[in-house]
């Protein structure tokens, strides 16, 4: 899969979430975690097995954790040892109020399955304009995710995983920008204006043009890279 491949799978992924109209929707995950782990399998080849809804069996598998056992997007196995976990997350809304739980729920999974000498990598995609929901569904505001956003992952990017178990072997960082009215008027008001804008109307989704600068444990938007990462770990095991 390249990178320009990988972007369509995301606005499939994007597509399936319109369709269903919630973000919790585990059916918006499938068209993303599967063509991943497909991808995966095939770069990996015959003698390892990937698991993911989406893909083969359509079912997650636990990853024994040193201190207790978690259900992981995508796993590689080998010679039916479970020997590689991806995480993935794709954020689209409401981001600066959870910020803090993803990043301190991913640092929590990675340091419980790295210290029990498994390598865990993850894969964090997210739009550089977000909708800021409501509890009844009204837009209230339109966050950016910019640098300043990503801060706690510039300094995730220079740690040492030899020594920070809870840093993700590679982190693929993958910042997209979905067109939206120029005009603040324009832009759509409540949830169900959201899905009707994007449902209506022809896009392409594109990578965002903010700077970025991350040190060599995070990529950005290079999935091909993240993917040769992900490879010659688990090939070195």
């Amino acid at each position: 899969m390249t990178n320009e491949s990988f972007i369509n799978v995301i606005s499939n992924s994007f597509s399936a979430f319109l369709e269903k109209g919630t973000s919790r929707s585990t059916d918006k995950l499938k068209p993303l975690h599967g063509k991943i782990a497909e991808d995966i399998a095939n770069i990996m080849g015959k003698e390892y097995k990937v698991f993911s809804q989406g893909y083969g069996d359509d079912k997650e598998k636990e990853i024994n954790g040193r201190y207790y056992d978690k259900k992981v997007d995508i796993t590689i196995s080998y010679k039916n040892k479970i020997v590689a976990g991806v995480g993935v997350k794709f954020v689209q809304q409401n981001y600066a109020q959870n910020s803090n739980n993803y990043f301190e729920n991913m640092l929590g999974e990675t340091a419980n399955i790295r210290t029990n000498q498994i390598p865990y990598f993850q894969i964090f995609i997210i739009s550089d304009t977000l909708p800021h929901y409501n509890n009844k569904g009204k837009i209230t505001k339109y966050e950016q995710f910019t640098p300043h956003n990503a801060e706690k992952y510039v300094s995730l990017s220079n740690d040492n995983t030899d020594t920070y178990f809870h840093t993700p072997n590679k982190t693929l960082m993958y910042v997209i920008h979905l067109p939206l009215p120029t005009l603040q008027e324009n832009r759509p008001k409540n949830r169900d204006e959201y899905i009707r804008y994007y449902s209506e109307n022809d896009f392409n989704i594109e990578l965002s043009n903010d700077n970025f600068l991350f040190g060599s444990t995070v990529i950005l938007n290079d999935y091909e890279t993240f993917r040769e990462k992900l490879y010659h770990t688990i090939k070195s095991l």
